[in-house]
């Protein structure tokens, strides 16, 4: 290490002590830890100097279709070579934050989880069998389960030291962050699962898939998949208080539209964005309407175009009127400033707790055993837990719906009106105040990720 460099470590050490977003001795250890990385950077260079090789769902499909022996392993050492340069850029936008927030716990907490796994990717060995590529699969499966921390610790990190940058920046960066998770996961879960599925023929099942992408993904069945879920829930919405407020049940979901509607698409996205929309909705509609015999129904459109399917979700659970932002949109920002959730205590308990055991952002890890008690495999369970307001659920289905082109959108529709459906004369008509989310997705599947480097 350069002279320079530490003197630069000695100078920071105490202001480490003294930062507003670090806490306890071995804090500041591990943050003297992080800054070491800082210059140990020929190897971080090298990657980061190459470009990502984006894919499209298109191209994962075409070439898992026919999966054999010589494409696995070709697929397997693309993800080995692939992933090591995501997080080297990953790593750098870390190393660009101002280093007071670099060496906050939960902050640097991520990087060295980023650190540790930019070496391991880059050491482990070309792989060149079968035997090999079951190595390097439980490597994929360890790793997958050591970065489950990140989306907490980083959400919780950035919003306690959110005073310390601008909006547009802190968004920015947690946009790349996140989009370019989502990315690094969707490459080692896909060829996870072509390895699970090498020799049998997924594409002529019940549920056609190639890999995790689902060629024929049913719209309304994962709507009323979400919405059953959701629905059989116990009763009792906790308000904006932590007051849980007991209601009769949850609003219906009719869905509505061009019900046929069949694409291709990573299930576990769509469900997941479907999943976190509906439970707002349902919400709202039960703390609006909590004193009413009866609930409005929750409306769900499906429409499938030329090039995209959109979906539109409509409640009637007051709107978004609410002094925490400014716009819909604000929603989901990472920001205090645009959001002012983001520093109320009771979302950071929450953040803290996830952060102890990870969240991985799907639906199936709020699905839990009949008896209460997490199953091993959570999507092997059946029901709802109770899960923790954290904020995350919007600005991830937003990462979700965006990172193959897609769109989300949330408009507040607060006045008095009639919502008639666009395809059908035959609904009643409901005087509403209350949210329309449009969600826009890809359906030819030839857009690239949308990650940044």
């Amino acid at each position: 290490m350069s002279w320079q460099a530490c003197c630069f470590l000695t100078k920071n050490y105490a202001s480490m002590q003294r930062a507003t977003c670090s806490s306890s001795p071995g804090d500041v250890r591990r943050s003297v830890t992080t800054a070491l990385h800082f210059y140990q950077n020929r190897q971080l260079d090298l990657y980061a100097s190459k470009q990502a090789h984006r894919l499209s769902l298109r191209q994962l499909v075409f070439f898992g279709r026919h999966m054999n022996e010589e494409r696995l392993i070709k697929s397997a050492n693309y993800v080995r070579t692939e992933l090591p340069v995501r997080i080297a850029h990953r790593i750098r936008d870390l190393q660009a934050l101002p280093y007071v927030i670099v060496t906050q716990p939960d902050v640097a907490k991520v990087y060295e989880l980023y650190w540790s796994a930019f070496e391991k990717f880059r050491r482990f060995p070309p792989i060149t069998n079968l035997s090999d590529n079951s190595k390097f699969c439980d490597f994929l499966e360890t790793l997958l389960d050591e970065h489950a921390p990140v989306i907490p610790s980083l959400s919780l990190g950035l919003s306690l030291c959110s005073p310390l940058l601008p909006p547009e920046s802190l968004d920015s960066f947690m946009n790349r962050m996140l989009i370019s998770r989502i990315s690094r996961r969707v490459l080692a879960e896909h060829h996870l699962a072509l390895s699970t599925s090498l020799g049998r023929d997924s594409l002529n099942s019940e549920d056609p898939h190639v890999g995790i992408i689902s060629t024929a993904l049913d719209v309304k069945r994962s709507i009323v998949k979400c919405a059953y879920l959701l629905r059989s829930r116990p009763h009792g919405i906790e308000n904006d208080n932590g007051k849980v407020i007991p209601n009769r049940g949850w609003p219906e979901v009719v869905v509505e539209g061009q019900l046929d509607t069949k694409f291709a698409y990573i299930r576990e996205h769509l469900e997941y964005i479907l999943f976190e929309l509906l439970k707002n909705a349902m919400r709202a509609t039960g703390l609006k309407h909590w004193h009413d015999t009866t609930l409005p129904p929750i409306y769900v459109t499906v429409v499938a175009g030329k090039d995209d399917v959109g979906i539109r979700l409509s409640d009637q659970g007051g709107g978004l009127n609410s002094n925490s932002i400014q716009s819909p949109s604000d929603l989901f920002s990472f920001s205090h400033t645009r959001n002012a959730t983001r520093i109320d205590k009771r979302r950071i308990r929450a953040l803290r707790r996830a952060s102890s055991k990870g969240v991985k952002a799907t639906v199936a890890e709020q699905v839990v055993e009949e008896d209460g008690h997490n199953a091993k495999d959570p999507e092997r369970g059946a029901g709802i837990a109770p899960h923790q307001r954290m904020g995350l659920g919007l600005p991830m289905s937003n990462i979700f719906a965006t990172y193959f082109g897609g769109s989300l959108q949330l408009v507040s529709l607060d006045g008095w009106g009639e919502r008639r459906s666009l395809l059908s004369r035959t609904r009643p008509t409901w005087s509403f105040i209350g949210t329309d989310a449009y969600l826009q997705l890809p359906k030819l599947g030839t857009n690239l990720e949308g990650i940044e480097v």
